[in-house]
């Protein structure tokens, strides 16, 4: 073989690595940026962006899967006029509505476009195939079928859900690894993958942990070539707080730094100027990426490197046992009886897949998964990452816990899982979703109470809710969870089968021949807490319909406590 055919040396291609600073400088005011969100979550790009233009109103619209708690520096700075996205809110300790982000879009101050993962990701799918629109399952059913961008269409294929293309002005990605040129690979799961970066009309500004000679040797990992690529910057550790998974190339990995995601939180709840001291230590006053990683320092990194290695769950575990002495609260109930209700749906189908929701619902659909196997279901865990049959840690609640993927059969990104896998007629999938509202039609509700309370956005529930071949909803019981009917609609109810709550679980009714079907009466009671039938009718958001075959729920039992408590012993979700 003529080696001197492969030398890169004879290649006509520019050297594309630069400074940091250097780099960003391809942002320009009034843009609509996107930034990447994989497995890794954030980049040092978007911290220098804030540096960068803090204070001076670019007015970007921020186009971006997920906004975590780190979102709301944007907001801060007054960086953004709009932002389009699938969550908004934060992701650690626990799922939950951030106040920034629930001001500015209930004020009016920022403009926001509510979108699912899938059809968040296909719209800018559409843009790199050069295609106008694209057809989604997704969103229909749901109150963001009034977006503009999706249309339903009637052809002569049948009526088809469409999404508009979306072409963002300039995208900024974390990869692992880049040759000089800008051939960018990530290791995967990849979440929205990179359809955003081809997508993008000016191109993409890349931060990478490593920059090598020659990037052929992993080449299958390459997901952006070097055409489409404006700046690459050698930045290691450069998603943190965000981890990177995988040993797949010369890249080190890293854990996810929980403490300071944590701490990020918290800070953004403080008033203004508690939160700008922290910003300014954290973002505005380390000049470049070599002086963060100092304000870092070299223990902590050291921490993060070890916690990548698959194994560090147990010390965690050893070092946290957890608390079996107290009794079951309120959404261990609810996980518990979820998890029971789950597992029989699963035995009973036979299912091949199960994909756990965020939170409690993730806890009781590992719980159920179980369950389900000891009684002979062939079912596996999936998750909207990008990841099928995994299995959880202990120590560790979080749904996209990188200390699991190395148990996972594939690694993949969540328009295989959302938009191939369980939608495609292979593969039969039960999901196990929370619900902040949820209503007598089985219609959840995880974005807005309009005028009065923001919660987060859809994430992949809309995605999974509509082409699941059933839901088991898992929630609490209460008068402002359990409406009549909810003010938004994330994701419909009509492939809702169960709700499993702390006091009793519901199934939907088969309705029978010539009855008219009444949003009031859809869902049964077909088991409950003793004694609890009438606390359920005084804070059920509907009239109480009881099954003839409704039977008393057993107590939580000891083996189920400690699995639960197991995977969250500090009780990130399983909250009292």
């Amino acid at each position: 073989m003529d080696e001197s055919r492969f030398d890169e040396s004879q290649l006509n291609t520019p050297n594309k690595v630069c400074s940091l600073d250097e780099a960003i400088g391809f942002v320009q005011a009034g843009d609509e940026v996107h930034l990447q969100c994989s497995h890794t979550r954030w980049s040092a790009a978007a911290r220098a962006l804030i540096r960068k233009w803090w204070g001076q109103d670019p007015e970007w619209t921020l186009v971006m899967l997920s906004l975590s708690s780190l979102g709301t520096l944007f907001f801060r700075g007054g960086l953004v006029n709009k932002v389009v996205t699938g969550y908004s809110g934060d992701v650690f300790p626990n799922f939950s509505p951030n106040p920034r982000f629930a001001s500015a879009y209930l004020s009016g101050e920022v403009q926001v476009e509510h979108w699912s993962f899938l059809s968040f990701a296909q719209r800018m799918e559409a843009a790199a195939r050069g295609l106008p629109a694209i057809t989604t399952h997704s969103l229909a059913g749901s109150s963001m079928e009034t977006n503009q961008g999706y249309a339903t269409v009637e052809t002569p294929f049948g009526k088809v859900g469409m999404l508009q293309a979306y072409a963002p002005d300039i995208a900024v990605v974390h990869g692992a690894i880049a040759d000089a040129a800008g051939n960018i690979a990530f290791h995967p799961p990849m979440l929205e993958g990179v359809w955003g970066a081809l997508a993008a009309k000016r191109g993409v500004v890349a931060t990478v942990e490593r920059i090598v000679d020659d990037i052929r040797p992993w080449s299958h990992l390459v997901r952006i070539p070097a055409h489409q690529v404006l700046a690459v910057t050698e930045c290691p550790l450069g998603a943190h707080p965000g981890g990177l998974y995988g040993t797949f190339t010369p890249a080190e990995p890293y854990g996810e730094d929980l403490q300071f995601w944590s701490q990020a939180r918290e800070v953004s709840r403080l008033d203004d100027a508690e939160f700008d001291e922290w910003i300014t230590k954290w973002v505005l006053e380390p000049t470049d990426h070599s002086a963060y990683l100092d304000l870092l320092g070299s223990e902590r990194i050291r921490s993060l490197r070890q916690r990548a290695q698959s194994d560090s769950w147990k010390a965690e575990a050893a070092s946290m046992p957890p608390n079996l002495e107290a009794p079951a609260n309120d959404w261990e109930r609810a996980a518990i009886f979820g998890a029971r209700t789950l597992a029989d749906r699963l035995v009973a189908t036979q299912a091949d897949t199960v994909l756990a929701g965020a939170g409690v619902a993730n806890l009781a659909t590992w719980l159920g998964a179980e369950q389900a196997r000891e009684r002979g279901a062939p079912t596996v865990l999936t998750a909207e990452l990008g990841l099928l049959g995994y299995e959880p840690t202990l120590a560790d609640p979080f749904v996209f816990n990188h200390r699991a993927f190395p148990s996972a059969t594939m690694l993949a990104d969540s328009d295989w899982v959302l938009g191939a896998m369980i939608p495609g007629p292979a593969t039969s999938c039960i999901a196990c979703l929370g619900a902040a509202q949820v209503d007598a039609a089985g219609n959840i509700n995880s974005t807005v109470i309009p005028g009065k309370v923001f919660l987060v956005g859809s994430g992949g529930g809309n995605d999974v809710a509509t082409t699941a071949d059933e839901v088991v909803i898992v929630t609490t019981l209460s008068a402002k969870r359990t409406v009549s009917q909810v003010p938004y609609i994330t994701s419909p109810g009509d492939r809702v089968s169960r709700i499993a709550t702390e006091l009793g679980v519901f199934r939907r009714r088969e309705t029978a021949e010539g009855e008219a079907e009444s949003s009031q009466t859809l869902f049964e009671l077909i088991a409950v807490v003793s004694g609890m039938e009438a606390t359920i009718r005084e804070r059920l958001g509907w009239d109480l319909v009881v099954a003839d075959d409704c039977v008393e729920l057993e107590p939580p039992t000891p083996e189920e406590l400690q699995r639960l408590r197991g995977w969250d012993p500090q009780g990130f979700f399983l909250r009292p």
